[in-house]
């Protein structure tokens, strides 16, 4: 498995100073999750190596050991929780771009264009049953309902995205609604479990579990803001392929908003159109930059980065406090 590497002149970026700091964690983590695919067929080993070897942040098992250390835990569970997390969120990935008939992520070939889409939610289902199987092994009934929670808030968003495909007239609120479910959810368990097995206060678990939700959210909004503003080679996904598929991100659905009813008409028609060009993407950027979209969409993630913040106030100040801050406004700001 690609272990995530930072050294120690790592000071001043965020994220890999977070790294660094949970990188003998992470490290168990990334072994534990390897250990559990061997003794599979090879198919279910090679394709789920391809996906969590394909360079991904690993944020989310990342968020489970750091609350596991803001909390004071000592033990080795969080190490466990981690790797269900991880299973989880590699299950959804596979899901996700056999819906989204993706071709590249993190810049190289899908799963489903390498194996297909059966073998992709096949293994998928696999990691999924591997991930509830390893949290009864844990035995804690309320970790276990943390988790089918999120699963099924998960799937319930990919659903309500699905229903609002090309439909322009999806609201924000409705927006909101579907990236909560289907990003933050994990991002909220991730944190769940660690504050679950630590000794403190029911409102600091609250704290926590919004703290996670509101991150979730800001992720995922710069996520589909990348996808109309980054470059392809650096954002490592195809640009515009929400537009292409009919998904109604923030952007989108703020430019719709924002149109006179000329350009909304051109809109419906370059949404339904069955293959768009480069020129249509084009035309779609340039009016986004016309409506001041991308500016729009960015101060909407800061927003729920600041109540990200704002959640971990109970918290006493420390090292690891200041990293998760640190680690927020690292996030705010990437380009992939």
């Amino acid at each position: 498995m690609t272990v995530i590497k930072i050294n120690k002149n790592s000071k001043g970026d965020g994220f890999k100073d977070f790294v660094y700091w949970l990188q003998e964690d992470l490290n168990s983590v990334n072994k534990l999750v390897l250990d559990n695919l061997t003794n599979t067929s090879s198919l279910i080993s090679e394709l789920s190596n391809h996906i969590i070897n394909s360079g991904g942040k690993r944020i989310r098992p990342l968020l489970t050991l750091a609350i596991a250390k803001l909390c004071g835990y000592s033990g080795s569970r969080h190490i466990i929780l981690a790797s269900v997390i991880e299973y989880i969120h590699t299950a959804t990935l596979l899901h996700d771009d056999v819906v989204d008939n993706s071709k590249k992520r993190r810049g190289k070939k899908t799963a489903n264009f390498l194996w297909g889409n059966k073998s992709s939610i096949l293994v998928g289902d696999f990691l999924l049953s591997k991930a509830f199987r390893i949290l009864i092994s844990d035995g804690s009934l309320k970790c276990i309902e943390i988790i089918s929670r999120a699963s099924e808030k998960i799937s319930f968003g990919e659903v309500k995205q699905l229903m609002s495909v090309r439909k322009l007239e999806t609201s924000e609120s409705e927006y909101l609604e579907i990236i909560k479910c289907k990003t933050a959810e994990l991002f909220s368990a991730a944190c769940q479990l660690s504050s679950e097995i630590s000794e403190i206060s029911t409102d600091i678990k609250n704290s926590l579990k919004d703290f996670g939700i509101h991150l979730g959210v800001c992720f995922q909004i710069i996520d589909d803001t990348l996808d109309y503003f980054s470059e392809e080679k650096v954002f490592g996904k195809e640009i515009g392929n929400d537009f292409n598929e009919g998904k109604m991100t923030l952007p989108l659905i703020l430019l719709y908003k924002r149109s006179n009813d000329k350009e909304k008409q051109l809109l419906k028609y370059l949404v339904n159109k069955e293959k768009l060009n480069r020129n249509d993407f084009s035309h779609v950027i340039e009016k986004m930059k016309k409506y001041n979209v991308k500016n729009d969409c960015l101060d909407k993630a800061k927003h729920f980065s600041v109540m990200a913040k704002d959640s971990l106030g109970l918290l006493p100040k420390s090292e690891g406090k200041v990293k998760i801050i640190n680690l927020i406004d690292s996030l705010l700001s990437r380009k992939k």
